[in-house]
């Protein structure tokens, strides 16, 4: 007796830590559990939020009423933006450029930032659903510093404050390892979707090095994960834009970031992808300050998509007077894109959109095939961008890339920027020049006309 006796406070010890653990780890308990097996079919994301900045976006975030939002980064703005100098003993910016524009803050300061932020009133309420899972990653104004990769000192620190702004668990395996790459399956059994959240900071090469993005660690990671158990959708996030690479057409002018600017890295990621045999994949991106659409049709057997969001309060329309817009539109417009998605489902002409906006994925399970809409919303949720993708065109089909090359419209989402001919590809650039030698004629016109007049008089 004595013996069974035993054997039952051992039973009870064992199933008490065994559930204690559980609920320490933040994902094991039965509330849980149940959300990431609840079919999903709203998903939201977004990136590039400034906490001083006014975000009424929220409150078409909340209205979409997502059951899974994606922070992709620019979080907070961390760092410290010096004013444009040209001339002076501090010059941030022109030829004689000799401080950085951007220097980082104080860890200190990192966290008062997430703390605004985090607890701006329609954000909260957006944080306290029950059924809205929040995840994410970081860029490099959250990282802490613009354009900052492997060499910057302070990812160590940083990377602890994103994760308790994300409420990350305190014995997550993201808070022990090099960097904040991880991934979520949602969903039941044949309607899950996989989501891979890149760090596409920690471990990144210097820009224009052509090294590494991911480092080994992480690209052996990802491996596995795209080689792993199948779902139905496979949504991967980078806070950089994967398919486009507008720098190769705003060059010289000025530059973005993105996979594009480290092409060999860019190739193993598709070849990852065309490796894998894994339907069902396309990207999300942010960091630009407008949103777009862009696919890539050679290279996995089927059109891959990466779907820009940026930003929720950084917009590209916000750095210019009301009555200017309609320039940048143009200039959108102008710039050569060999990858953007034009169609009907657009605000502009260029189908961009450089005011603040949202991303929102729905998700139609029960059609046949399943169907995708997928758009890039304004602050009042109002559709700018969209597209309707039928999974069935996200599964590989052997599509032989020299056959579609012949093809008019996949000629447009397979050759890239830095292919095109110079006349196309600097025609921004051009233009540029032609406009200021332009203006420059005509306020030498204007100077002679009015030495002219001085002198009559």
């Amino acid at each position: 007796m004595d013996g069974v006796k035993r054997w039952r406070w051992w039973a009870v010890f064992i199933l008490g830590a065994l559930i204690g653990s559980q609920f320490a780890c933040g994902g094991g308990n039965d509330s849980t559990k149940a959300n990431h097996e609840a079919l999903v079919s709203r998903i939201a994301f977004g990136s590039c939020a400034n906490q001083t900045a006014p975000q009424p976006i929220w409150d078409a975030i909340i209205k979409f009423d997502p059951q899974v939002f994606i922070w992709m980064g620019d979080n907070i703005y961390g760092d410290i933006k010096r004013p444009s100098k040209m001339f002076g003993k501090e010059r941030t910016t022109g030829p004689w450029k000799n401080v950085p524009r951007f220097v980082p803050t104080s860890q200190d300061e990192m966290n008062f930032k997430y703390h605004i932020i985090k607890n701006h009133p329609a954000y909260s309420r957006l944080r306290h659903n029950l059924n809205t899972k929040i995840i994410g990653t970081w860029d490099d104004h959250d990282y802490g510093l613009n354009d900052a990769g492997k060499e910057f000192p302070a990812k160590v620190s940083n990377q602890r404050l994103l994760l308790d702004f994300l409420d990350e668990p305190l014995d997550s395996p993201r808070r022990m390892q090099a960097g904040i790459y991880t991934s979520y399956t949602f969903g039941p059994v044949g309607r899950q979707i996989k989501i891979i959240l890149l760090d596409t900071r920690y471990h990144r090469d210097p820009l224009s090095s052509d090294g590494t993005i991911l480092g080994s660690t992480q690209w052996t990671w990802l491996e596995k994960e795209l080689n792993g158990p199948s779902s139905a959708i496979t949504i991967i996030v980078s806070s950089i834009q994967v398919i486009s690479n507008l720098s190769a057409t705003t060059g010289p002018l000025f530059y973005m970031e993105s996979w594009g600017r480290f092409p060999k890295e860019r190739d193993r990621l598709f070849q990852l992808i065309a490796d894998s045999k894994r339907n069902g994949v396309f990207f999300i991106s942010g960091d630009v300050h407008f949103g777009e659409i862009t696919r890539y049709d050679c290279d996995v057997g089927y059109a891959l998509y990466d779907i820009t969001s940026s930003g929720l309060t950084q917009a590209v329309e916000k750095a210019v007077p009301a009555p200017f817009h309609f320039v940048v539109r143009f200039l959108a417009w102008w710039t050569p894109s060999t990858m953007r998605v034009i169609g009907k489902n657009c605000r502009h002409r260029s189908c961009t959109y450089g005011q603040p906006n949202f991303g929102a994925i729905e998700i139609d399970w029960d059609a046949t095939p399943v169907a995708l809409k997928i758009e890039v919303r304004d602050t009042d949720g109002i559709p700018a961008i969209g597209v309707n993708i039928s999974l069935s065109e996200l599964q590989a089909q052997s599509v032989n890339s020299a056959a579609t090359l012949r093809v008019g419209e996949h000629q447009k989402h397979c050759s890239l920027e830095v292919d095109l001919p110079w006349i196309v590809r600097y025609r921004l650039t051009i233009l540029f020049y032609f406009s200021v030698a332009g203006l420059n004629f005509a306020a030498a016109v204007v100077f002679r006309l009015f030495l002219r007049k001085c002198k009559l008089d």
